[in-house]
């Protein structure tokens, strides 16, 4: 590869996206940047999947452990911190690797964003608590009432991605995807997409294994000592959320597992949906574990 260029692994979570991404830095002698909105928080660690330990200091990595579930983190502040960690990659790389499932991360890197206003702290704490007090009907019904732009590509089952829509919406009178940028950035380097499939059955297969290793791994002593900030938006998400509601006597820990990797599972599905959208991404076959 003549000129510098970005190799991007994306697919769906437990896809094996971490164990391609490695092989491939390692490859280039190169460094990779997470496009996972749940990896940069420094406190959370088992129900984030991360890469292990041994993994992290085999290659280095940016955007995992980055920053705090205090910080606001989100699309826009993504494609800032990649385009400089790419930048610093440069320097003494051709390649840099990126690898995640975050669909809109990964396309705010590739073509851009419009800056969207700042959102009052305040606001944002009042919507998470309705959203709390109310379940996700309630955040399904305004988006569907005030935002029928955003409602009709929408991620109907993700409530971060909701309140985020509803904090902008809020705050500006727009809808958020009035903020995507109409016309594509031209970056300066290459980017080349590589996309992880596995049967739907591997990939299920796969979740479910990996949330019981979650709980053996001490998930709920994680969840429980998070319960302080439960009402920050990096903890409204799957494998948090869930945990939650155990520890309030509402559900069992046994069918609190069970809405993990259910909900787990609709995750992936919304991530493959997202992707095949995308014409650019040449499709590989994870070998079977």
């Amino acid at each position: 590869m003549k000129q510098k260029t970005v190799i991007i692994i994306m697919g769906a979570t437990a896809s094996g996206k971490t164990k391609r991404s490695i092989q491939l830095a390692s490859q280039y002698n190169t460094s990779i940047i997470s496009a996972d909105s749940r990896q940069c928080f420094k406190e959370l660690n088992i129900g984030v999947a991360k890469p292990t330990a041994e993994e992290l200091s085999s290659v280095k990595h940016y955007f995992i452990n980055s920053h705090s579930i205090h910080d606001v983190v989100n699309a826009q502040v993504f494609e800032n911190y990649a385009l400089n960690a790419v930048e610093e990659i440069f320097k003494k790389n051709d390649v840099a690797v990126m690898a995640g499932g975050t669909g809109m991360y990964i396309k705010a890197f590739c073509e851009g964003l419009d800056e969207i206003p700042t959102v009052d702290a305040a606001l944002r704490e009042q919507i998470i608590q309705s959203y709390h007090e109310n379940g996700i009907e309630w955040l399904q019904s305004e988006i569907r009432k005030n935002d029928p732009l955003f409602w009709k590509q929408a991620e109907q089952k993700n409530p971060q991605r909701m309140m985020r829509a509803l904090e902008v919406l809020k705050t500006t009178g727009k809808s958020i995807i009035t903020f995507q940028k109409k016309k594509q950035i031209s970056r300066p380097f290459n980017i080349k997409k590589i996309g992880i499939q596995l049967s739907k059955e591997q990939l299920h297969f796969n979740i479910n294994n990996r949330v019981d290793e979650m709980v053996r791994a001490g998930l709920v002593d994680e969840v429980k000592s998070l319960l302080p900030y439960r009402n920050l938006n990096p903890l409204q998400t799957v494998g948090y959320s869930e945990i939650f509601e155990y520890l309030d006597g509402k559900i069992s820990l046994e069918q609190s597992i069970e809405k993990i990797k259910t909900n787990t599972r609709q995750y992936a599905k919304r991530q493959r949906t997202w992707f095949k959208k995308d014409d650019e991404i040449n499709w590989e076959t994870a070998k079977r574990n």
